[in-house]
């Protein structure tokens, strides 16, 4: 099985290795018809396997659970989060049974091929998508760079770009993918054969490197190498290999459309011979590239750039939300600060009263006490009746 570029394609492939080594299920897997397949007829066949090879599954199975525990561990941890509730987030992987993390059973098959057929259908459209975006970015950060140069290098710099996209036209004829005269370039400038000798069945099984019987997607890519080679070089500026790896895959996807015909997403031999018996093998009408054909429409653009600019907005925003917030923290970190040279201050006072021991005075019992107020009394006393004769002495004088 080839590398399928899902997230879950090791579990895929190896769920499927070890059903293929029990011979019962080999032969059902190539015997049954692909919508057979997807309407869930083969994984009842489950039941009908080996006790090692159910063994060995039910071992994949607890490992797939523990990855995916570890994954939503890993993405809560990073998050912040605290209780992880496994059993809610495992349901958003429909390719197995959580509620059954021990033994692989036949749900668990029909949920993988269900899985992996309607995800694998969607991935080439996502790849479609990712490459639309790129190109539209492309393009947004072209007109940008555009704006802030003046009028006589914006002149230069459109000239410079119109130079490059003729440069990068300007290529050697590409043939058509899965055509007689493609397949035949590839035999003899990359097998090295006579072109009259070529032989459709001696060419398939020099290319089928895993010897399985079958062209799988990328085993058919591979073919496609000379013909990319005439469009996207690395070294040239006018070649981008983002590009190129969209045409790789658009090329894949022609050949499967018109040759895969019971939609498995695998070449079989007979289904490669019968291809090569058509018209359209022998004469096809030309391949359009990718410069010949826009990733995206005025409308799309419009619409990249108006989402860009709404994203900025929001960006902007968030960026003076984030500064007040900064702001706020910062002043309460200064009152914090404050509060805390005051706090030191009383700590530092209290520190100088206790290492100078001050004592209060003993205190005054009984009569001693009584003694003390009444002599209390008379100097205050005295000292009035002094102020008094002092203030009439001076009055007289």
């Amino acid at each position: 099985v080839c590398d399928t570029g899902l997230h879950y394609d090791r579990y895929l492939r190896e769920v499927i290795d070890f059903l293929e080594k029990d011979q019962h299920f080999r032969e059902k897997l190539h015997n049954t018809d692909m919508e057979d397949i997807k309407q869930g007829k083969l994984a009842k066949e489950l039941d009908f396997v080996s006790h090692h090879v159910r063994t060995k599954l039910d071992e994949l199975k607890r490992q797939e659970v523990n990855r995916l525990r570890t994954l939503i561990k890993a993405k809560q941890d990073l998050e912040g989060g605290n209780a992880v509730d496994h059993q809610a987030l495992l349901k958003q992987f429909e390719y197995l049974n959580h509620m059954n993390p021990h033994t692989f059973e036949v749900d668990d098959l029909d949920r993988l091929i269900k899985s992996a057929t309607n995800d694998l259908e969607n991935y080439d459209k996502e790849r479609h998508d990712e490459f639309k975006k790129y190109e539209m970015m492309k393009e947004h950060d072209r007109r940008e760079h555009l704006k802030t140069l003046d009028e006589d290098e914006r002149k230069k710099e459109e000239e410079h770009y119109e130079e490059m996209r003729k440069k990068h036209a300007d290529h050697p004829k590409v043939n058509h993918p899965g055509s007689h005269n493609q397949l035949k370039e590839v035999w003899e400038e990359a097998d090295g054969l006579d072109p009259e000798d070529f032989d459709p069945k001696t060419f398939f099984n020099l290319h089928d490197t895993n010897g399985d019987g079958f062209f799988d997607e990328q085993e058919l890519e591979a073919l496609f190498t000379k013909e990319l080679e005439k469009m996207y070089d690395p070294t040239n500026e006018e070649d981008d290999m983002v590009e190129m790896e969209e045409e790789r895959l658009r090329m894949r996807e022609h050949v499967m459309n018109e040759v895969d015909s019971n939609k498995d997403r695998l070449v079989s031999l007979d289904e490669f011979l019968v291809a090569t018996k058509k018209k359209e093998f022998l004469e096809p009408d030309s391949w359009e590239t990718l410069e010949q054909n826009q990733a995206y429409t005025d409308e799309e653009m419009r619409e990249f750039e108006e989402h860009l600019a709404q994203q900025e907005q929001d960006l902007n925003l968030k960026a003076v939300d984030l500064q007040k917030q900064r702001d706020e923290l910062e002043r309460q970190q200064e009152q914090l600060n404050a509060q805390k040279v005051e706090l030191q201050q009383a700590v530092e006072h209290m520190e100088r009263l206790k290492s100078q021991k001050v004592e209060p005075p003993p205190e005054v019992h009984g009569e001693c006490r009584l003694r003390h107020f009444v002599c209390l009394l008379i100097v205050v006393s005295f000292y009035r009746l002094t102020s008094d004769n002092v203030k009439l002495f001076l009055c007289y004088s």
